[in-house]
């Protein structure tokens, strides 16, 4: 158990001293284009997927 202590102790202190967090407008940018991003992969995503359930199913009304 000593052991599990010292861990998160010594990951805390790394995560305090030597790792570099961006400042908070860099975090907002940065969330706002993961989210546009993300809106604009679904979409296509969404695109794709409504584009081959059309093909399938005037395939299978065709050989019907």
């Amino acid at each position: 158990m000593a052991g599990f202590v010292n861990y998160v102790k010594e990951s805390f202190g790394e995560l305090k001293n030597n790792v570099s967090w961006p400042t908070w407008a860099e975090a907002q940018s940065l969330t706002i284009l993961v989210a546009v991003f993300s809106i604009v992969f679904s979409l296509a995503i969404w695109g794709v997927d409504t584009v081959f359930s059309k093909v399938i199913a005037f395939y299978f009304q065709s050989i019907s």
